[in-house]
């Protein structure tokens, strides 16, 4: 498999950003504040019904879940999940450097403190790996889980026989090239990423602006954490169904079985797992393909999705 093709188009991940001007009135629900980690997430809610928690994933707003909760908030109590630093969310204080495995942690403690029985968990890219990790760690807490192009243990994209060990170099560099930059070095780089990352033209200008706005530390810590943490020892751990939805289009420039056959390796731990690949989109799938990607998270909901492994346009 030509991964260096792929990483070009998927690869950007952990450097963008995403946001859409969301048009829904969306009532903030606080976090219980007794918890030690409850200022690492904010989280809206919208409409009623079966719950559904939304994570997008780094240096992005809540608002990239703006078509999709529109549809799903008619039916189902709608959580919008964001984390302290990134987009509108204002940063907190972060010594350790530990951004994930902490708001993991808060998302567990919300769905107690809220009382939320069996949620589904939808995850974007970083906010794919929360998922993953929060079903692993907490299962009593999750009833199903969705993840959006992301793998679990991301450095597989730059090398598939990486270890947390040998990638930490790169982790490092990674944080200290981000942290580094100039402001309009950084700029420069988000509008870079973006364009590999969003096939619609029209949205990457406010996908930039999210990232530029969000907490650089946070980014750069965040970029390390993803890139040393390897989750398929912990798949095995997850007793709730997990879909996974990746994107494909034919400028990655490998055939989608390569792609496939990526995502299938990497998850190959996971007892309950199935595959649905979108076409004609880039990373952000939820935005390249609103109406299809829609489609495909309604027959989830409804626990249909899961009869087939693999669904394209």
């Amino acid at each position: 498999m030509k991964t260096a093709s792929i990483r070009a188009v998927i690869g950007g991940t952990l450097l963008m950003a995403s946001s859409l001007i969301s048009a829904s009135a969306a009532q903030p629900l606080p976090v219980t504040p007794e918890h030690a980690n409850s200022q690492r997430i904010s989280v809206e809610t919208q409409g009623s019904g079966t719950d559904v928690i939304l994570i997008p994933g780094l240096a992005s707003s809540r608002d990239v879940w703006a078509d999709l909760s529109a549809n799903l908030r008619k039916n189902h109590r709608i959580h919008l999940v964001e984390l302290a630093g990134f987009a509108s969310t204002p940063v907190i204080a972060n010594p350790d450097g530990r951004v994930i495995a902490p708001a993991v942690d808060a998302i567990a403690e919300y769905i107690h403190a809220q009382h939320i029985k069996s949620p589904v968990i939808i995850g974007h890219s970083l906010g794919g790996e929360m998922a993953l990790m929060l079903a692993a760690r907490h299962p009593d807490l999750v009833g199903r889980v969705m993840v959006v192009d992301a793998l679990p243990f991301y450095s597989l994209l730059f090398n598939p026989a990486a270890t947390s060990e040998t990638v930490a170099p790169q982790a490092t560099a990674m944080r200290n090239s981000i942290l580094g930059q100039s402001p309009e070095q950084f700029a420069e780089f988000q509008k870079v990423s973006i364009a590999r990352l969003a096939k619609t033209e029209a949205l990457r200008p406010a996908l930039v602006a999210a990232g530029i706005h969000s907490d650089r530390k946070t980014i750069a810590d965040a970029v390390y954490e993803v890139m040393v943490t390897d989750l398929r020892p912990e798949l095995s751990r997850i007793s709730a169904p997990i879909e996974v939805v990746y994107a494909y289009d034919t400028l990655f420039g490998v055939p989608a079985a390569s792609v496939e056959a990526m995502y299938r390796k990497a998850y190959a731990a996971a007892p309950d797992i199935h595959f649905t690949q979108i076409d004609n989109s880039f990373h952000f799938v939820m935005l390249d393909q609103p109406e299809r990607f829609s489609t495909v998270v309604k027959s989830f909901l409804n626990g249909d999705a899961s009869q087939k492994q693999s669904q394209t346009d």
